[in-house]
């Protein structure tokens, strides 16, 4: 362990680190974390003091070498987190207070879940996460921020944080996820499932065929850029049907395209041989993320099987354990995806809404188990 002193530095732009010593502490199953993609991010101007999310990153350093760091935000609204605080923010401006700003430690617009304290292996965890809390509660004072969030942390992670600072709040929720029990090829999916479903997901494939619709999968450099911006296209298409504009921009995507082209799958559907709709998958050591999705067509279960079908392929192709497909959506569940518990951790700095909300997180986390427990009784297998 080490025992030499420490030091925490707030950096304005994840730019301001260098990318090698930042990624020396990221796990290869987390893409969103690499600091290409942070980076893709801030310089994209999807993420800025404009659009809501100011950087501050904080990086603890022993000497000149990076042993902890903690991607954070000041936050102005909550948009993009997809864990919903707007009641707390509510209840706390009714009060007379402000809930905004706010610091936020995520990976913005990204409800992935997995590490957020980035720890060298050989620094002392308790340490580095007490030189972070004591730098992110001074900045909450200095800059009045109302509140803290760790969103989308893994179990270990969040028990870590709890045991040295009780006073966090753990908050629960639902996603759904895919895991190959062993089952060899797609057939062997459906072979581990009911009738009732295999018959459904057989009858799903076959709409998608009988519309005339085929599927292609480009991975990596095969990512043209006149593929990335088709599928941007169908990105805001998504967006625009719901009545606003899309959070992340053209840039971006093509930023990633040239930096991290080996963590990106393009799934295409086509249309008498021309794209018309897509997804963009991300690739971990063992997990494909699904995080992206447009279509220019109105098409029965086209979006089952461009972002679920195919994703589970490709997984079983390529020898990937999890199937991550993204957040919401409870009709993954007859699909073959379980309820996973996932997890985040807040600190407020008003004491009647820290009890407050520390009572809404018990009783809630009580139905989510609940829940939970319900779900995994549905799922499709035998």
């Amino acid at each position: 362990m080490l025992s030499r002193s420490l030091s925490c530095i707030m950096l304005p732009t994840i730019d301001a680190v260098d990318a090698a010593q930042w990624d020396a502490l990221v796990s290869n199953e987390q893409p969103f974390l690499r600091h290409a993609f942070l980076h893709a991010l801030e310089s994209s101007g999807s993420v800025c003091e404009a659009t809501g999310w100011e950087p501050c990153h904080l990086c603890v350093w022993q000497d000149s070498r990076l042993v902890g760091a903690l991607p954070m935000y000041r936050k102005h609204h909550s948009y993009g987190e997809y864990v919903f605080d707007w009641g707390w923010a509510d209840a706390l401006e009714r009060a007379g207070g402000h809930y905004y700003p706010k610091a936020l430690s995520a990976i913005p617009f990204t409800p992935v879940p997995g590490t957020r304290t980035l720890i060298a292996d050989d620094a002392n965890g308790d340490d580095v996460r007490g030189l972070l809390a004591t730098t992110w509660q001074a900045h909450c004072e200095e800059q009045a921020l109302s509140s803290w969030h760790l969103l989308f942390a893994q179990d270990d992670e969040v028990d870590a944080w709890q045991r040295q600072f009780p006073e966090l709040i753990a908050r629960e929720g639902v996603q759904f996820q895919w895991r190959d029990r062993g089952f060899g090829d797609f057939n062997g999916f459906l072979a581990s499932l009911t009738s009732k479903r295999r018959k459904m997901i057989k009858r799903e494939r076959r709409l998608v065929a009988e519309q005339g619709f085929t599927l292609r999968c480009l991975e990596g450099e095969a990512i043209s850029q006149e593929a990335m911006a088709h599928f941007f296209r169908c990105y805001t298409i998504t967006y625009h049907e719901r009545g606003r504009p899309p959070y992340l921009n053209d840039a971006f995507f093509e930023h990633l395209r040239h930096a991290m082209p080996e963590a990106l799958v393009l799934v295409q559907a086509l249309l008498n041989d021309q794209p018309v709709a897509a997804a963009l998958y991300f690739r971990g050591e063992n997990t494909l993320y699904g995080r992206y999705w447009g279509s220019e067509v109105v098409a029965d279960c086209l979006h089952f099987e461009v972002c679920y079908y195919q994703g589970i392929e490709f997984c079983l192709e390529k020898g990937l354990s999890l199937f991550d497909p993204g957040t919401q959506g409870e009709h993954k569940l007859v699909r073959g995806f379980a309820p996973e518990r996932v997890r985040s951790l807040h600190y407020l700095v008003h004491p009647g809404l820290a009890a407050g909300v520390a009572q809404f997180c018990h009783e809630e986390g009580a139905h989510i188990s609940a829940y939970r427990e319900a779900a995994n009784d549905a799922l499709p297998f035998k």
